[in-house]
């Protein structure tokens, strides 16, 4: 087998427990739904092992690990913290990482029904991250670029599966993106990839925020998209009073990434219903539906 088609079972996690850490062996496994980069399993009632899976190189979970601790104390809801590493071995030649569990359910499988409150929770949470960054900090090489630099990937969303009856209405919302200035403030820490999969919910809004895998300093309109991706249509204008620090052009690129963002879940939901690997059947709809709110910019 390769290092990529290694089977991740519950008695390959408890072995590499009792190798590298026994004391949390015992504790009772049970694998997590979900994952591509990276599969999670329960681990006990308040941790989880994160298994480097798909991801090529460990640069996501190291990242994690150097930088969750720093960031954890300042943010209004619970995220993973790492709190044991678990080391490359004969018996998995990858990272592993046990780290806090955040309770609650996945957005892609659960709801908000309290849309004003998850607006003002989310905002929150994002004005509390997107402090200035130190010199040190991550910059992605994926994430986190003008959308003028990123028109080869909404072209090729695009093509794949922008209806006809709003492809007119999409492209206009993504030229005007790439029409607005570029960000002028310091590098601010970004989550960089808030999707429905990477929020969890709980009592109708939102309750937590999981992988930082993609964590990198930039623009901060990378996460300013979820106010279309995650929230409920009629709560973008109540987010963004209550986030008080985007300007207009900021604003401009934000809904212009959350058109790309839209279509890359009903990107992912059409290789689902194909069968493709890493396909999500149900992020077609939620696409969709993100879509729809960012045209009528709601």
């Amino acid at each position: 087998m390769t290092d990529t088609e290694i089977e991740i079972t519950a008695d390959l996690v408890r072995d590499l427990l009792q190798e590298q850490h026994p004391d949390l062996a015992g504790l009772a496994i049970r694998e997590v739904a979900g994952g591509w980069g990276n599969q999670m399993w329960r681990l006990g009632d308040e941790l989880a092992v994160r298994m480097q899976r798909m991801d090529p190189t460990p640069e996501l979970q190291l990242k994690e690990r150097r930088w969750l601790p720093v960031l954890a104390p300042r943010l209004p809801l619970p995220v993973p913290a790492p709190v044991r590493c678990g080391e490359p071995s004969e018996r998995f030649p990858k990272h592993w990482t046990v780290m806090t569990w955040v309770p609650g359910e996945p957005l892609d499988h659960g709801s908000i029904s309290r849309g004003a409150h998850a607006a003002d929770t989310l905002a929150g949470f994002l004005r509390a991250l997107h402090g200035e960054a130190p010199a040190e900090a991550p910059i992605s090489s994926d994430f986190g670029a003008h959308p003028k630099k990123c028109t080869d990937g909404f072209e090729n969303f695009f093509q794949a599966v922008a209806p006809d009856d709003i492809a007119a209405h999409t492209r206009a919302v993504w030229d005007d993106a790439v029409a607005s200035p570029e960000w002028e403030g310091p590098p601010v820490w970004v989550h960089g990839d808030l999707h429905p999969a990477n929020v969890v919910v709980s009592d109708g809004t939102l309750s937590g925020i999981v992988d930082f895998g993609a964590l990198f300093a930039g623009d901060p309109a990378w996460d300013l998209a979820a106010a279309w991706v995650l929230l409920p249509a009629g709560t973008a204008a109540r987010f963004f009073d209550t986030y008080a620090h985007a300007d207009e052009a900021t604003i401009r690129r934000a809904r212009g990434l959350a058109a790309m963002k839209s279509l890359f879940l009903m990107l992912m939901g059409q290789n689902g219903n194909r069968g493709l690997p890493g396909g999500k059947p149900h992020w077609g709809p939620a696409g969709r539906a993100a879509l729809d709110r960012v045209l009528k910019g709601v």
